[in-house]
């Protein structure tokens, strides 16, 4: 079996041949990627790379112009509702947590909306999932509102992990977060790919993330991707590339990593 078979063996989602367009502007062409199951993998980009965009397409939510994205092997589009819940968990960028309900409200409404299990149950799980989050079990009874960001954005993980997906997207999980907090979230994500075997796909331009967390980064360049460990694409001699990774920024990411790695 050649290294490529293996990967694609491995790989829990795999999108070939992807192009999205909007009347005249082409932001992917042509883009394929393999996601390789028990993986974090980050995707970088520049504005207007299309970094959200792909994310859509990946979990469903956006229909490409040509190509398809198989998750275990069935074509995105022809999963449904509930079976997608149980294999994809989304983080939204600012967390998009319901501010009318309350964060256990929150965190059981794809219960609610994707099985049959008791109310008791419910509560039980999304108890569970607040822990694991990381938060304080008193946190399920408080509305957003009442959160800090860093708190907004685990009780997001923990309505994520609700029914228990095999992969989990997060879109910018450490924007707008201070660095501790932002640390903080690091640390959850590596904990629950760890402990759970769980595949992660960040959409990010933290560059402390995407050294110190991600095994693989996808960069967004010039309509296509280019895929490789941070290493690999340190030295890569594509302009915009080698920017990215060797500027002030991504000199503190470095240090992070190898401060990360000495412990």
């Amino acid at each position: 079996m050649t290294a490529r078979t293996e990967a694609r063996a491995q790989a829990i989602l795999t999108a070939r041949g992807i192009v999205n367009k909007f009347g005249t502007q082409v932001v992917h062409d042509n883009l394929s990627l393999d996601i390789v199951r028990g993986e974090i993998i980050g995707i970088a980009g520049g504005s207007g790379s299309g970094k959200s965009v792909l994310l859509k397409t990946l979990i469903g939510l956006h229909r490409p112009d040509a190509g398809e994205v198989l998750i275990n092997g069935k074509a995105v589009g022809t999963i449904g509702a509930a079976e997608k819940a149980t294999l994809i968990g989304v983080l939204f960028q600012q967390g998009a947590l319901f501010s009318s309900l309350s964060v256990a409200q929150n965190i059981m409404l794809p219960m609610r909306e994707h099985t049959a299990l008791p109310d008791p149950e419910r509560e039980q799980i999304a108890a569970m999932k607040l822990a694991l989050a990381g938060l304080p079990a008193d946190s399920g009874i408080k509305f957003p509102s009442a959160l800090s960001g860093g708190m907004v954005k685990r009780a997001a993980f923990a309505r994520a992990l609700a029914l228990d997906p095999k992969i989990l997207f997060l879109d910018e999980p450490t924007s707008d977060l201070d660095p501790i907090a932002a640390s903080g979230i690091d640390t959850l994500i590596r904990t629950l790919n760890d402990n759970l075997g769980i595949t992660v796909v960040i959409v990010t331009h933290d560059l402390t993330t995407l050294f110190t967390v991600c095994g693989r980064i996808a960069v967004l360049v010039d309509r296509n991707i280019t895929v490789g460990t941070a290493d690999q694409l340190m030295k890569s001699d594509h302009p915009w590339i080698h920017d990215f990774f060797h500027g002030p920024r991504a000199e503190g990411a470095m240090n992070a990593r190898s401060a990360s790695h000495g412990n």
